[in-house]
């Protein structure tokens, strides 16, 4: 299985998601009311959420990372709020980038660490207190937590990946919605479009006639050296391993071989010797992705390590302003919020 999303979410509606939508109906019910009523607490700093509407994996992170870069050069101080999949501190805790482990903190996290302070818990009012009175962060972007966040939210980022769109529009658990689009689009403050293709057109199209502007950008590896020309046993855990593959052929490697795996996999230590092996056998050199990559830091030998390539992407915004234009309009909300009380 290449993900934890079932295929068929990402397919037209068939026969298991009719008959999987009571439970749906019943799932959209309660999530559109949690979002509707949920008490958020009004948190001392702005809170950029970077967020999207379905579960699986639509490039939230690299996303979260340039808005950090560039209100770092807005002369912010940036921290980021996380969950943590798969974390196990149980109270809110700063990730420390070079002795964390993702078992313990997340994958995703450990990549933001390297940008901004990270804090990872359920609760993200403790964890933006943290940021703010322990890191001295005064803007705060939430990756992900757009649903459930007990947080006030001054500007909701959506991003949507344009090959996938939000798979066969249906909820959770007949398809990967967290809730109904309408109900997501009233918290919803710009759309981001992630990539090429048609499949988010549709959401692309009711995000625009509900006044929501629409944002698009690409992702682009952050260096191609040493890849053209390469022959690859490419592999990847991850929310669409294929966009990754892909992503490797663009930059101008072969991937002669790929293996995918479900999304924030933690790698056996069987598993990495049959990869080691294989491309060994085959002549083939192993890249994967930086997500991977962290994962692999204290659960992989060093051999292996050493002969790994980590591919990295940078989120590249289709017009130069957007950014900016971003953190100001939190930065606003955030100012009329504090007038408002």
């Amino acid at each position: 299985m290449a993900s934890e999303a079932p295929p068929f979410w990402w397919e037209e509606p068939d026969w298991k998601v009719l008959a999987l939508s009571p439970l749906s109906a019943v799932y959209a019910l309660v999530a559109g009311r949690g979002m509707r009523r949920a008490r958020r607490e009004k948190i001392d700093a702005p809170v950029l959420c970077v967020g999207n509407f379905t579960v699986g994996g639509t490039g939230k992170t690299p996303v979260a990372i340039a808005l950090a870069q560039q209100a770092k050069r807005m002369r912010l101080k940036p921290g980021f709020l996380s969950r943590g999949h798969g974390g196990s501190f149980a109270e809110p805790h700063v990730v420390d980038a070079h002795h964390d482990a993702a078992k313990h903190v997340g994958d995703e996290p450990l990549l933001l660490a390297e940008h901004a302070p990270v804090a990872v818990t359920p609760n993200r009012a403790a964890g933006a207190r943290l940021l703010i009175e322990k890191q001295g962060c005064d803007f705060l972007i939430m990756d992900d937590g757009f649903q459930s966040a007990r947080i006030h939210i001054d500007y909701a980022l959506i991003v949507v990946d344009a090959r996938y769109g939000i798979g066969n529009g249906r909820v959770i658990p007949g398809g990967p919605l967290r809730a109904k689009i309408v109900d997501q689009l009233v918290f919803t403050s710009g759309l981001l479009k992630i990539g090429e293709g048609t499949a988010a057109d549709a959401v692309v199209r009711q995000a625009a006639r509900a006044g929501r502007p629409i944002f698009e950008a690409h992702t682009e590896p952050s260096s191609t050296a040493g890849l053209a020309g390469m022959r690859f046993l490419a592999f990847a855990g991850i929310g669409h391993p294929d966009k990754f593959f892909d992503t490797v052929r663009g930059a101008g490697g072969e991937v002669v071989l790929s293996k995918p795996f479900p999304d924030h996999h933690f790698y056996a230590e069987d598993e990495l010797a049959e990869l080691a092996v294989t491309a060994r056998a085959e002549g083939l050199r192993l890249i994967t992705t930086a997500k991977d990559a962290v994962r692999l830091r204290h659960g992989a030998s060093q051999d292996f390590l050493d002969r790994l390539e980590v591919l990295e992407i940078d989120t590249v915004f289709e017009l130069d302003h957007v950014p900016e234009r971003i953190i100001e309009e939190t930065l606003d909300a955030w100012r009329q919020r504090k007038l408002r009380g």
